[in-house]
């Protein structure tokens, strides 16, 4: 069964063929694009929920190209620029959920500028949005290095 997720105009279709019972889904526009241990990585995420006391409801992970995102971004924020990601609260009650759109083609980008490998970037973009959406900040100086900590503290502890 295929899931879809609709911003505005955009459709998007889920990873996942057969339903799965995480509060996580992954969805993509490209279908060149593959993330491996898919499933693993979902327990990975709602653990850091768990550890950041906070209690995940549902939490969609839309992967784009940086013209889609551009799109969210101008759309949704009044931005007009390129990013890698934007994350999108949309919870109501005591619980968390939440989009988190990431572009493809920044993370690759910002991965060769950085030369670092790209599954490295990829997940900390992926817990990157996931620790705004627990509150975490990176506006300023100070919150870009909280934030920084703990996106290495979870890319440690997902790859030891």
């Amino acid at each position: 069964m295929h899931k879809t997720t609709l911003v505005g105009w955009f459709f998007f279709t889920n990873f996942e063929i057969m339903p799965s019972k995480s509060k996580v889904c992954f969805f993509s526009e490209h279908k060149k694009f593959s993330l491996k241990d898919r499933t693993r990585l979902k327990t990975f995420i709602e653990s850091l929920f768990r550890k950041e006391r906070k209690k995940l409801f549902s939490l969609n992970y839309v992967f784009c190209s940086d013209k889609k995102l551009l799109d969210i971004n101008r759309q949704f924020l009044e931005h007009d620029y390129f990013t890698d990601i934007i994350s999108f609260d949309l919870s109501e009650g005591i619980g968390i959920e939440g989009e988190i759109y990431i572009s493809i083609d920044r993370v690759k980008d910002n991965a060769k500028k950085m030369g670092i490998p790209f599954k490295l970037e990829l997940h900390r973009v992926i817990f990157h949005g996931a620790l705004h959406l627990c509150g975490y900040r990176d506006k300023t100086k100070s919150e870009k290095s909280s934030m920084r900590f703990k996106e290495d503290q979870y890319l440690q502890k997902y790859f030891n």
